[in-house]
This record gives C-alpha cells, sequence and structure tokens, in this order.
C-alpha cells in the first residue's frame, strides 16, 4: 500500500502534531484569521447566542431584576440581554435592583469589548489580499522542446486585475535516508525555464527541466511514490489593483502526475483575428497512447 501523501493540494503539510502547547489568544486570532467565511460567521453566531443565554440565566438567578420582564421567563430576560448587548435600549425593560444594575454594566462592558474585537477581525479578514490563481489538478512530465519536463499550469482567475512583477519556485521534497540511516524529508529548489512573469494576467506555464543535474533525474512513477515525493509551487507578486503583495501555493503528489501525457491547447484564434483562452479545458490532458510506454530518463 502506497503512503499518504505528505502534502495536501493546498500545499499544507499532511500531519498532525502532538504535544506542542499552543499560545491561546495568539492562536485563536490566527485561527478565527484563517478560518473560512462560513466558518467564522457559524462561530460568531454561535457565540453571540450562546453570550445572550448566559447572562438571560444570570439575570433569573438574580431574581426579578429586569422591569416588566415576566418572572421566570427565559424568553424576556434573553431579549432583554440582547437590546443591553447591542445597546439598543428600547426601554420597554429595563434593570431592576443593584444585582440588575450590575449585571447590565458588566454585560454592556463585555458588549463594546467584543463588538470592537468581532470589527477589528472582521477588517482585517476583509483587508487581507488574496490572490485567486487557478492550478491544473495534475502536473506532467514529458518532453518539451526535445528535453524531458516537468510542467504544470496556472492561470489568473482575476483577469482583469493583473499580478505584475510575478514569481514562481518549485520545490521538490521526498523522504531519504542519510549515510547513518536516519529517516529524513528533504527539499530541492528546481530551477524554473522562465521564473518571473512580468505580468501575470492570463496563463502560465511553468518548465523545469529535468537534465542530469535535476534532482529530479532518473525518477520513475514507483520511485515517487515509494519516497512519497511531492512538488511544491509557490506564486508570488504585486496586485496591481490594491497594490499589495500576494501569493498562492499549491501541491502534487506522486499521483497526480501524468507521465508523457500534455496539455490539452487551450489558446485559439477566432475568424476576426481575436485570442481566445477557453479555461473549460484547462485541467485536460491528452494521455500518450497505451502501446507507446511513457518517456523516462
Amino acid at each position: 500500500m502506497a503512503p499518504p501523501p505528505v502534502m495536501t493540494p493546498e500545499g499544507q503539510p499532511n500531519v498532525r502534531a502532538i504535544g506542542l502547547v499552543p499560545r491561546r489568544v495568539g492562536d485563536a486570532y490566527h485561527g478565527l484569521l484563517n478560518a473560512s467565511w462560513p466558518r467564522l460567521l457559524g462561530y460568531l453566531v454561535v457565540v453571540y447566542f450562546g453570550t445572550n443565554a448566559l447572562f438571560a440565566c444570570a439575570y433569573l438567578l438574580a431574581g426579578h431584576a429586569v422591569t416588566h420582564a415576566h418572572r421566570g421567563s427565559f424568553r424576556d430576560t434573553f431579549f432583554f440581554s440582547v437590546q443591553t448587548m447591542a445597546t439598543i435600549g428600547y426601554g420597554g425593560m429595563a434593570p431592576r435592583g443593584f444585582a440588575g444594575n450590575l449585571l447590565v454594566a458588566v454585560e454592556a462592558m463585555f458588549g463594546l469589548v467584543g463588538f470592537a474585537m468581532v470589527t477589528g477581525l472582521t477588517f482585517a479578514k476583509f483587508s487581507r489580499p488574496t490572490a485567486r490563481v487557478l492550478f491544473s489538478r495534475v502536473a506532467i512530465i514529458a518532453p518539451r522542446d526535445g528535453i524531458l519536463s516537468f510542467m504544470l499550469r496556472m492561470a489568473n482567475e482575476r483577469g482583469r486585475s493583473a499580478i505584475v512583477e510575478a514569481t514562481a519556485h518549485l520545490v521538490f521534497a521526498r523522504d531519504e535516508v542519510t549515510v547513518e540511516g536516519e529517516s529524513v524529508r528533504r527539499f530541492y529548489d528546481l530551477p524554473l525555464v522562465r521564473q518571473q512573469n512580468g505580468l501575470f494576467a492570463l496563463s502560465w506555464t511553468t518548465v523545469h527541466q529535468i537534465t542530469e543535474a535535476s534532482p529530479v533525474f532518473g525518477e520513475t512513477p514507483e520511485s515517487l511514490r515509494a519516497s512519497s515525493a511531492s512538488f511544491i509551487i509557490s506564486v508570488t507578486g504585486l496586485d496591481e489593483t490594491v497594490a499589495q503583495t500576494v501569493h498562492a501555493r499549491h501541491a502534487y503528489n506522486a499521483d497526480d502526475v501524468r507521465w508523457g501525457a500534455r496539455f490539452v491547447d487551450i489558446l485559439t484564434t477566432r475568424t476576426d483575428g481575436q485570442r481566445l483562452i477557453d479555461y473549460r479545458r484547462f485541467h485536460d490532458v491528452v494521455e500518450p497512447p497505451r502501446s507507446a510506454p511513457p518517456d523516462t530518463p
């Protein structure tokens, strides 16, 4: 059985760390900042309703602490808590006695601090520049200009907003055993035929030539699987719309590499002379004939 992939397609390590002591506040903020919008909104809804429910229970435990609220009514104290936390104050219900006013003071402070934190978190998440780079689902190893090469295809999904001075960095990772018998995972930088793209607006095919100096030289599909090999591509550039640095990353494992195949051409010219890029076939490849074994170095 082949070992599980070490990298996810998004370029994240497919490992589980144990024994680390997290920094609660910093890690929570970092986790919320990196969470998806649906998950973040879900967390906020749970915290919002859960906090109001706790304060509603506190008002009930304090006795008849809310004027014009039915005695023992969780519904009334819950909606009074919502009005207090959001600083609405309709005036229909009001705190009563020392215990009620003390709880209102605590909840008002909690609401001010909480809404300030949520506002900062939301602004920070909205203001983070992101690159929408589309990576081909598979990479290929096949001859290019007569030289066996590793190739993948990328596209800028924000075609109207180009990434200027884009730089691609390709890394090859595999499991190895040192002379002393220690198992290590080593990373090799793979030079590209074109590492920089002055104006990454549409499609870009990155090419690494597998010469005798390449770490990939001599590899086969079986050897890539046995060493849990991965190819990690990262792109960094300047988004011309927001004038901020953006980056994107993707990883290809051994099973994501097609040997001897080629990418389908997506660039055509119409009869009126206009160039047309068909992204519907962006991920398509032409497999080699079964009778002809794929080229290997």
